[in-house]
């Protein structure tokens, strides 16, 4: 038995590894701990940037998935 749901999983599982490897969180680090204002004034708006594009994907990602679970619902193939 197959469970569909909406919820974008994919692209949440993209931003985690993008976030979470070892370049992503010394990036993070850079933009947001560091102690140079030069290093975050580069770094942040890379990574709001970045985190805009993951929303962005999250959402088309969410609207896919509703319309194939509407159609699917409906019984059209």
């Amino acid at each position: 038995m197959h469970v569909r749901t909406r919820w974008p999983w994919i692209s949440l599982l993209l931003g985690a590894v993008v976030a979470l490897n070892p370049v992503g969180l010394d990036f993070l680090r850079s933009a947001f701990f560091s102690g140079e204002q030069l290093s975050r004034n580069i770094a942040q708006p890379i990574v709001f940037s970045a985190l805009a594009i993951l929303v962005l994907i999250g959402i088309i990602e969410w609207l896919v998935r509703s319309i194939v679970f509407k159609r699917r619902a409906r019984g059209a193939s």
